[in-house]
């Protein structure tokens, strides 16, 4: 308590435990989280004098609203913190495989939301494969312990941070600065599942992909999975269609060459009546070539002659 002067002052407060069980439902039901150690609170009190306690409060209500405003408040400042640091959008510079097949999970190992996302990929006829890196995933340990997760995970396409179901109350581990941070620099692209469908964590804002629910992932990995499988086999199709086609035109090559071969085989002229003169083994092509005395040899379809030049004219 401030005093007029600047100086402060304490006084006793007192919840009573019925007054206690009443207002906690009530915040819980307004906010959707239990009230926790570190909350910023808006209560309601009347004082009181006893001659033997003196001057104390009592506490008779309590404000959610302010709460929910310092809770928001907390989540715009990471936000802005993060956009400052030019990380928001840090995620999204980094390309997804082609085929998202080794994933990295990180979920309570117990959650249902878990054993959902696995029977979803184990349902479809993609060979997924799949590593649970075991963290808590809600409470004030959960950042924490996410983030010692992320650093055990190497060597994979994907990373996966799955919860399913709960509370609001249990998203706002979710919005803490260093966990979002590190996610968004993170060697790997990031999807999210957190298992809500109302509210967006900072945490969603900084993933490469964001779905609302661990088997959301699934079928978008294996909708993704799908889609590069019909591309591949699109490829594959025109592949084989253009190696057909040059197959066909170069077999019309080999063709037309066969047959030109085959109009220049010289047995083939020598059947059509023609002969070729051979000299020391050199064809003559001229009488220029010729002299008196000169052996030629004559090649004829059916064998060879040989004969003396007499003369030449």
């Amino acid at each position: 308590m401030e005093l007029i002067d600047g100086s402060s002052a304490k006084m006793r407060a007192t919840c009573w435990s019925g007054t206690q069980e009443m207002l906690t439902a009530y915040f819980e039901a307004e906010t959707g989280q239990p009230l926790q150690v570190g909350m910023a609170v808006l209560v309601e009190g009347e004082i009181q004098w006893h001659s033997v306690y003196g001057l104390s409060l009592s506490i008779v209500g309590i404000d959610p609203s302010y709460t929910l405003g310092d809770i928001a408040r907390q989540r715009q400042q990471t936000i802005a913190r993060l956009q400052a640091d030019g990380l928001l959008d840090a995620q999204q510079l980094i390309p997804l495989p082609t085929l998202i097949r080794r994933i990295a999970v990180i979920s309570s190992p117990h959650a249902a939301g878990y054993e959902d996302f696995k029977h979803q990929l184990d349902s479809s006829p993609f060979p997924f494969q799949t590593q649970l890196f075991a963290a808590t995933m809600q409470g004030d340990s959960a950042a924490k312990s996410i983030l010692a997760a992320l650093e055990e995970i190497a060597d994979f396409d994907a990373v996966v941070i799955i919860r399913g179901g709960g509370a609001t109350s249990d998203l706002s581990c979710f919005d803490n600065y260093e966990l979002c941070a590190v996610c968004a620099q993170f060697e790997l692209p990031i999807l999210t599942g957190i298992g809500h469908t109302r509210d967006i964590s900072v945490l969603d804002l900084v993933a490469h992909e964001a779905l609302k629910t661990p088997t959301a992932v699934a079928e978008w990995l294996i909708h993704r999975m799908d889609d590069q499988m019909a591309h591949i086999t699109d490829l594959l199709l025109r592949l084989q269609r253009t190696a057909d086609r040059q197959i066909l035109i170069r077999q019309h090559r080999i063709e037309m060459l066969e047959q030109r071969l085959t109009a220049c085989n010289p047995e083939r002229i020598y059947r059509m009546g023609y002969s070729l003169i051979t000299k020391n083994g050199k064809v003559v092509k001229s009488v220029r070539d010729l002299e008196p005395g000169d052996t030629i040899t004559t090649h004829l379809a059916d064998g060879t002659a040989e004969s003396v030049v007499h003369r030449k004219s």
